[in-house]
């Protein structure tokens, strides 16, 4: 370790001596840090410290009570993941500090990883700090220029936006169509953006800041300068405006700064999971990999209904008493429909929305008793479809929609999991439309991350999976406990039904963005890409080729993915339908071939335990070419590449639907030609050839 220190100042650096660490104490003992990357620059000198709501603050007359350095190079094993093992290398230093006019304590570490920075403040246990309310969170990140810069405004309660691409002094929050009234300006002239927030600099370093390893903690939000360049935490508050409330001992999640000149180097970082504690479960043997169909897109593209009885209220009755609208789709007919595509198909589950009383009254009246998840309507016999299931080696996905209301499904979360395990259902999605209930909380609040959280461990207890929808970000709790196998948390495929839908480049952005925290439900698969071919009034599609569907298997990372369309769709496609059928979900090995955020991104993965990989290249609203090297295959072996690529006149607003396949024979010594078409894909499959 590279290591220079006084009693005021202490440098630190990288195993690999790209990054640079400076930490000191101002004159009046002020904690700043700074950020070099070869010797560049990345963040100027930055304050840390807190505003404590009715004792003094934490941000100064500090000295440095002691020090200490270590260096870690330890390798883990994920349950599952894109990595088989996963290499855990920083150089670590600690600065206790000690606050001369009240002698509080307060600890920040520091880990300098060979991608960028992390750090967090430890609170110790002690005397004249126990209890204690966090009314701000004050840690700066400065930059240096008038970087590009990937962002969506700070929505306490969704992150399901567009991302925008513009220059940090061009961020304005008010030009934009929110879906609350939250992103506003904080102080005139600084506006409110959501990390992780992913930058380019005009000299080509790739910048991303973000955190991990959020636990009874609210979201870290940043209150951006558009004239300074200066980024400020803005943690999101409570109903009565606090922001954490904590008890010695406790930390704060970590802030991270990544930082490269490659940018495959940021989208492949695994840096966040390393941030996070340990598998906490002894038997994991039940987590498994799940590829889904369901009862989903069909009520999007609206071929039928959430709810049973159409346009009635359902506030007075019970469920036998509601008269049926005839659009319900989640009956017991249909549902052995999806059990029977899944079980010809090979699909390890089934999905179903809609299958519980309430959906009726559910959105937007702010009743806090909608569900029970225990209540099937009365045209879906759940024991005949689990013993349908049962019989076509097929598991069935349960689905807990909460409305917002949060204490509700508390108060039920035990008996849902009952009925789940009565019936051997192995996983669930779960949904939180809406503002949250109790009224006055935020989806990014200390109180709904500890919900989420909860959940996902109370699910461990019964030893399911979790699949959670509208929840905060994930910041690598997944590590902890990976059977919260996926979440939504961003702008997913689904708002391209009913919207004015995700741009091309929205897929080339998340990886850098929402996926560095964790595995991503984004439902991908649509094959039929212009919703006219449901209601020829509607103007809306999925902006996409049908390939690029296919290639997002790889390039979105989840070990749960579902096949989105509806089972007479793929059966129009069975060539193309056939990678779908294919491609793995759980990987020995990942790696990133090209990288672009905001243009293009091609991945290769290995599967697990298999000699047979997957690519997938996405890119924007541009045409691209390009030309891949094999060198990833293993030597002196034969492989049979499967190539699903756009069609020669494909194009994802005049032609998405053409493509072609080709079968080619290769090697570790070969290359591929890549030609994607405007807003297109190529998905190839390669399988190892006996000799």
């Amino acid at each position: 370790m590279f290591l220079v220190f006084s009693m005021m100042k202490a440098q630190t650096f990288s195993p690999s001596k790209n990054v640079r660490l400076n930490f000191q104490l101002s004159e009046d003992g002020s904690p700043t840090y700074s950020v070099l990357y070869k010797n560049k620059t990345i963040i100027k000198e930055s304050k840390l410290g807190f505003i404590l709501k009715n004792l003094p603050a934490l941000n100064n007359d500090f000295i440095i009570e002691n020090q200490e350095v270590k260096s870690v190079d330890e390798r883990w094993k994920p349950v599952l993941g894109e990595q088989a093992v996963i290499q855990n290398k920083y150089n670590q230093i600690t600065f206790y500090l000690v606050q001369k006019s009240t002698n509080k304590k307060i600890n920040i570490v520091f880990k300098v990883y060979n991608e960028g920075v992390a750090f967090r403040y430890e609170f110790p246990k002690q005397e004249t700090l126990n209890y204690f309310v966090i009314s701000d969170e004050n840690t700066q990140f400065n930059l240096t220029g008038n970087h590009k810069t990937f962002w969506i405004p700070g929505d306490f309660d969704s992150q399901e936006y567009v991302y925008n691409e513009t220059k940090i002094s061009e961020v304005d929050n008010n030009k934009l169509d929110l879906n609350n009234a939250i992103a506003l300006k904080s102080i005139a002239g600084r506006f409110v953006v959501q990390s992780p927030l992913m930058m380019k600099s005009d000299d080509n370093l790739y910048i991303n800041i973000f955190e991990a390893a959020v636990v009874n903690y609210p979201v870290m939000h940043l209150d951006l300068n558009p004239q300074t360049y200066a980024l400020t935490s803005h943690l999101v508050p409570n109903a009565i405006g606090d922001k954490a409330y904590l008890q010695t001992p406790a930390v704060s999640p970590w802030r991270t700064i990544m930082v490269s000149d490659d940018a495959r180097d940021i989208v492949g970082s695994k840096m966040i999971l390393n941030l996070n504690e340990p598998c906490k479960l002894e038997d994991t043997s039940w987590i498994k990999p799940m590829k889904y169909v369901g009862i989903w897109w069909e009520m999007h593209v609206g071929k039928s209904t959430w709810d049973y009885a159409g346009s009635q209220n359902a506030q007075n009755a019970a469920s036998k008493d509601l008269i049926p609208s005839g659009k319900h789709g989640a009956t017991t007919v249909n549902t052995k429909r999806y059990i029977d595509f899944a079980a010809k198909n090979g699909f390890d589950g089934v999905l179903v929305e809609g299958w519980d009383v309430g959906w009726e009254d559910w959105f937007g009246n702010w009743k806090e008793d909608v569900f029970d998840f225990t209540t099937p309507y009365p045209d879906f016999d759940i024991k005949a479809i689990t013993d349908y299931a049962k019989l076509k080696n097929v598991k069935m996905i349960m689905h807990h929609e909460t409305s917002g209301s949060v204490a509700n499904y508390e108060r039920h979360l035990d008996r849902a999991l009952d009925l789940m395990k009565k019936y051997n259902y192995p996983a669930a999605k779960s949904g939180y439309v809406g503002r949250i209930i109790p009224r006055g909380e935020f989806h990014d609040g200390q109180t709904m991350v500890n919900h989420f959280n909860f959940v996902a461990r109370r699910f461990a207890d019964y030893k399911m999976m979790l699949n959670s929808h509208e929840s905060s970000r994930p910041t690598g709790y997944a590590r902890t406990y990976p059977n919260y196998i996926a979440a939504e948390a961003a702008r997913g495929n689904e708002f391209n039904a009913w919207s004015t839908g995700n741009p091309p480049m929205h897929e080339t952005i998340l990886p850098f963005t929402r996926l560095l925290g964790g595995p991503m439900d984004y439902t991908p698969g649509i094959f039929e890409i212009k919703m006219n071919i449901y209601d020829n009034n509607k103007t809306e599609q999925v902006h996409t080729t049908l390939c690029k569907q296919l290639a997002l298997y790889v390039t979105m990372y989840s070990p749960l993915q579902m096949a989105a369309d509806l089972p007479e769709n793929y059966e129009k496609y069975p060539d193309a339908f056939q990678f779908i059928k294919d491609v793995a979900l759980d990987w020995d090995e990942s790696n990133y071939l090209e990288a672009e955020p905001g243009d293009y991104l091609t991945v290769v993965r290995k599967s697990k335990g298999k000699e047979n990989w997957f690519l997938g290249a996405i890119t924007d609203e541009n045409a691209r070419k390009s030309i891949i090297k094999l060198n990833f295959l293993s030597p002196n072996t034969k492989y049979k590449a499967t190539i699903y690529e756009d069609g020669k006149d494909a194009d994802w607003q005049k032609n998405p639907g053409t493509y072609k396949i080709r079968k080619i024979e290769v090697t570790s010594k070969s290359v591929i030609n890549l030609v994607l078409a405007a807003g297109g894909g190529t998905a190839i499959s390669f399988e190892k050839m006996g000799k």
